[in-house]
């Protein structure tokens, strides 16, 4: 079941530095939310402090609130790892363990959440993700081999499935097309089409026809000048944030001209 993600008067510092600040949000269920912005301005901050890797920052600290269907994710008695169960993320460099298989880095996740499943299962497991990222036909008779032999596109599209394995209502994904080629990229535009049919999924990009390609809703993010901190400038359905911005700064951006 996708999840409603809320923020709150969200501010991440490290240390002294703020990087984001202020920001409020509502991102709905069952939709593709692309968050843009040049380089700097928190887009990536903020995905780390929806799903709780942020903290794994030393000196990070988190203000405000983060709300899934109305439960707060941040506070002492919120267990962090069950929270990533139910958010899941993708990080902009794939990622795949080194020491594994193809096979085992799908189900990395699931071993490491403790759940127990037989040979079958796994193997049902395994295919369906596969299948869901286009990789189960490419990769189908190499199961067993290092996940590490995989191209850049593949090892992408890896890193989603072994995510998608552990069943996230919530979905980040930063920058999941960066130096991709042109059909790897549509490859991975046409998963996140899939994806948000019984997801919450929410993309970093900094290709404007991307964004507009993608998703039904547009944040753009910026700051006010070096050493600033990020804020929420524009948020609204992705035709409107494209054909008619509220701010000169979101135009300017899109059009090239920031």
């Amino acid at each position: 079941m996708a999840r409603r993600v809320e923020l709150r008067h969200l501010s991440v510092r490290y240390g002294a530095l703020t990087a984001v600040q202020d920001v409020s949000m509502t991102i709905e269920p069952r939709t593709v939310t692309a968050f843009i912005g040049p380089s700097g301005c928190g887009k990536s901050t903020m995905l780390r402090a929806m799903n709780r890797t942020l903290e794994l920052i030393p000196g990070s600290r988190v203000e405000g609130r983060v709300f899934i269907d109305g439960t707060a994710i941040h506070g002492s008695a919120v267990d962090p790892v069950r929270v990533r169960r139910v958010v899941g993320m993708v990080h902009q460099q794939p990622r795949p363990f080194p020491t594994m298989s193809i096979r085992d880095n799908v189900l990395a996740g699931v071993r490491l959440a403790g759940r127990r499943i037989g040979r079958g299962e796994a193997d049902a497991l395994v295919e369906s993700c596969l299948r869901s990222t286009n990789l189960w036909e490419e990769l189908s008779r190499r199961l067993d081999e290092p996940a590490t032999s995989l191209s850049g596109g593949q090892q992408r599209r890896l890193c989603i499935a072994r995510a998608v394995a552990v069943e996230p209502e919530v979905l980040l994904l930063d920058e999941p097309c960066s130096a991709l080629d042109p059909l790897s990229t549509l490859t991975i535009e046409e998963l996140i089409g899939r994806l948000r049919e019984d997801r919450t999924v929410v993309v970093v990009t900094h290709n404007m026809q991307q964004a507009a390609r993608i998703s039904e809703r547009t944040a753009f993010f910026s700051t006010d000048g070096p050493g600033t901190p990020g804020r929420l400038v524009e948020y609204d359905d992705t035709a409107t944030v494209f054909s008619n911005p509220r701010h000169q700064q979101t135009e300017d951006y899109i059009t090239g001209r920031f």
